[in-house]
């Protein structure tokens, strides 16, 4: 039920979207003598905000064609270079550059596309040889093809890592860095030619007991079994995926929306008046973020609930307990990977220590295959997009990158 209602809502709210767009454009026609009028810009501008807003919105396009190498402007070709059910391996390859390190970047499956890295992308594919893991929408995803949790994404990481081949570097964000740090472990412990030479964990509830942000209270005030029946759904006839049980991705939206009402009443308002006042461009800045930000896709049930249960309640893996298919994670078997741990200072997703927290588990590698970075007066998303990652963040990752080519 939970899901059929959030169709008939959206239905609703796509025709009002047109309804307000059509509005805002005749509002402010040259025809239209109230455009003229004082009020006209005013309303205009309103009708557009409200249009934007609830406007729905399908799966973002990385759009990255072209970039600079060495002052030269060359090609870049998206290819998609491994499919798997829930996810696909996808490389951004410039046109006649080879010889760069390759970097895996896993994105986040927490309700967003893998888009919300664009900017991540784009920053460092000028000197990388960029691949991305790109996630489905669980929705999509037909019941034959079985179930995902979290011991296939980390099997995923693996493949990923394995079709990419030996000297890869690996970036995980955010949520991505728990599975990321349990896919090297075991292929350390296996001696795997394919692990990677570097391992970064940027934001990531390695041990979410440090510093818990109102995201980590939320997943542990609560039992277990309340999240088995109060977010889980199941997907409505009308999608490929009918029948599936998922954690919808509006639902997490309206989570992380929630947490941050007032900074978002804000944006809003600051994009409306911008639009009255004429300034195109920062209106157009927000409007590109909040497209970014509200696209947003399902996660299958077994492995939202599985992450709830090893990560946020029962944090197994600072505790030395987590297992991947019966097989114990050991942190101590990370003996040649060089770790780098990256935080915001204003992160109010992973506090300050949960991610730094993976170097101090780490006991069998050497102090020098470490290094913490604290991004000052940044937060969770600035330290992957923005200006904060461009010129601040993305030097560090490049340089702890470089000092491990070997």
């Amino acid at each position: 039920m939970l899901y059929d209602a959030y169709e008939v809502q959206r239905s609703f709210l796509a025709g009002a979207s047109t309804l307000a767009n059509i509005g805002s454009g005749w509002m402010q026609n040259p025809a239209n003598p109230f455009s003229y009028s004082q009020m006209g810009p005013i309303v205009a501008s309103a009708l557009d905000v409200f249009a934007h807003a609830a406007a729905p919105r399908g799966k973002p396009e990385f759009g990255l064609t072209s970039t600079i190498v060495e002052g030269r402007t060359v090609a870049v070709h998206e290819e998609t270079v491994l499919r798997r059910p829930f996810g696909q391996l996808k490389r951004f390859r410039r046109e006649g550059v080879e010889g760069s390190p390759k970097l895996l970047m896993v994105a986040p499956m927490s309700g967003h596309f893998a888009t919300l890295l664009r900017g991540t992308v784009e920053r460092m594919l000028p000197d990388h040889d960029v691949y991305i893991t790109d996630w489905r929408d669980a929705k999509l995803v037909p019941l034959e093809a079985g179930a995902f949790d979290f011991d296939d994404y980390v099997d995923y990481l693996i493949a990923f890592l394995e079709h990419i081949g030996p000297g890869a570097h690996m970036l995980a964000v955010c949520q991505p860095s728990v599975p990321a740090y349990a896919a090297v472990a075991l292929m350390s412990a296996d001696k795997h030619p394919c692990r990677p030479r570097t391992l970064t964990m940027m934001g990531g509830p390695i041990d979410s007991r440090k510093a818990p942000t109102e995201v980590n209270t939320v997943a542990t005030q609560r039992p277990f079994a309340w999240f088995e029946s109060n977010v889980i759904a199941t997907v409505p006839y009308l999608y490929p995926g009918a029948g599936r049980r998922v954690y919808p991705g509006f639902l997490q939206l309206a989570g992380f929306m929630a947490m941050n009402f007032g900074n978002h009443l804000v944006s809003h308002w600051e994009m409306f008046r911008h639009l009255v006042d004429g300034n195109d461009e920062s209106a157009e800045a927000t409007k590109d973020f909040y497209d970014e930000y509200r696209a947003v896709c399902d996660m299958t049930a077994e492995f939202y609930l599985q992450t709830i249960d090893v990560v946020f309640q029962r944090h197994l893996l600072p505790k030395g307990e987590l297992t991947h298919r019966g097989r114990r994670v050991d942190p101590a078997a990370i003996r040649d990977v060089a770790l780098l741990a990256i935080e915001g200072e204003r992160d109010d997703i992973s506090g300050v220590g949960q991610t730094k927290a993976a170097l101090t588990i780490s006991t069998g590698l050497p102090a020098k295959l470490k290094r913490y970075h604290l991004a000052k007066d940044v937060g969770h998303y600035g330290i992957f997009h923005g200006g904060k990652w461009r010129n601040r963040i993305a030097p560090v990752l490049e340089a702890w990158i470089a000092a491990h080519r070997r």
